[in-house]
């Protein structure tokens, strides 16, 4: 009996010393599994991501569209060339007095404005230098003078802009043959009394009086003409023809664009109206009297 018990005891024992073997054998099948499992997976992964890379840079156009999926931008509004009235263009001259609250008043009005104008000018300066491939730093030295230019004398300063994007593409030393110059195609010679104050005929270039005296010029047209598309047809020297050669169109589908660029709106820079972003040579003014042609003579080309 007592030897049972004792061969029982020793069989128990030896069971219990090889469970810990036992144990540790399977711990570590088990951690080399998931250690190969692991490596599997990486490498699969690794793979997977060197494939993507390679067809991401084979492919733009769907590296494009996974990242505009990633980063959603309002999307530009159809272009629409119905021309904005001329209460939306000329701004309301300032009261000419105030009291000392409401001058406050007005002048936190002002900050405000003043801020979202600035945000306007910046975007509507980054989206000017890309597409017509000017340093940003002129074209926010462009922009920044048609801003205060039209701020001074109650015009769209995007009108300015837009006329000055198609009469000469940005280019402060541009020339046509019929002697219009600078950035808006002044006929410096028509207009030379405009220049005196600025230093004569040789400012026509220069791009500060060149804006300045253009962008009279057209507020001129424009309210004399009762209309944005009639101020642009004489703007180009057209009034006396049945039209203008689509150049009041081209304005107007630049100042649209302008005007959802300043509204932080996505626009493409490269549109098909690029390709006939210049306008057409002015044509001549047929016979009239001395003051008459004068009066029709004016900047484009």
């Amino acid at each position: 009996m007592i030897n049972r018990f004792t061969g029982a005891s020793a069989f128990a024992s030896t069971i219990l010393a090889r469970q810990p073997a036992a144990w540790l054998s399977n711990t570590r099948i088990s951690a080399k599994g998931v250690l190969t499992t692991a490596q599997h997976t990486l490498t699969i992964l690794g793979v997977t991501a060197l494939v993507v890379m390679a067809v991401l840079f084979f492919r733009p156009d769907l590296a494009k569209s996974l990242s505009d999926s990633l980063n959603p931008v309002p999307e530009a509004e159809p272009i629409s060339l119905v021309a904005p009235p001329l209460s939306a263009l000329m701004d309301a001259p300032a009261p000419a007095a105030t009291t000392a609250a409401g001058a406050s008043s007005q002048l936190s009005a002002e900050e405000k404005a003043l801020l979202g104008t600035q945000k306007q000018q910046r975007w509507v300066t980054d989206w000017l230098s890309k597409r017509y491939r000017v340093a940003g730093d002129a074209t926010n030295m462009l922009v920044s003078t048609a801003y205060l230019t039209a701020r001074e004398i109650k015009l769209d300063p995007l009108l300015i802009l837009a006329v000055m994007a198609i009469e000469s593409g940005l280019n402060p030393f541009a020339e046509s043959p019929m002697g219009a110059q600078g950035l808006m195609q002044v006929m410096s010679k028509v207009h030379h009394e405009r220049f005196q104050e600025m230093g004569g005929l040789q400012a026509a270039l220069n791009p500060v009086a060149n804006i300045r005296v253009g962008s009279l010029i057209l507020k001129d047209y424009v309210t004399r003409g009762g209309s944005v598309e009639a101020g642009l047809k004489s703007y180009v020297g057209a009034a006396a023809f049945a039209h203008d050669d689509g150049y009041g169109a081209k304005v107007l589908a630049e100042y649209q664009r302008l005007k959802q660029v300043s509204s932080g709106k996505k626009v493409p820079t490269i549109t098909p109206v690029m390709a006939q972003s210049k306008p057409a040579p002015k044509a001549e003014t047929p016979a009239a009297p001395a003051a008459s042609a004068a009066d029709t003579q004016i900047a484009g080309l």
